[in-house]
């Protein structure tokens, strides 16, 4: 996923990786995770919601970490 950039939403709880490009079709892959592509059908952007819910395993583990260290 080269040149994609990470951002998240806190308030709306949205995960989103993206890059440069204008979306022009979205394809659910499954509920909550969404694939934006572009005109030429190349991924530009994933959406995923409720993100906090989806890595709070991996974020719970991370805290603990930082906890340790």
């Amino acid at each position: 996923m080269k040149n994609f950039n990470v951002f998240y939403d806190e308030k709306e709880d949205i995960l989103y990786l993206a890059k440069e490009g204008q979306e022009a079709e979205v394809v659910e892959l499954a509920p909550g995770i969404n694939a934006e592509l572009n005109s030429s059908g190349d991924l530009i952007g994933v959406e995923l919601f409720n993100a906090s819910s989806v890595f709070k395993d991996v974020i719970q583990l991370m805290e603990k970490r930082l906890q340790a260290a």
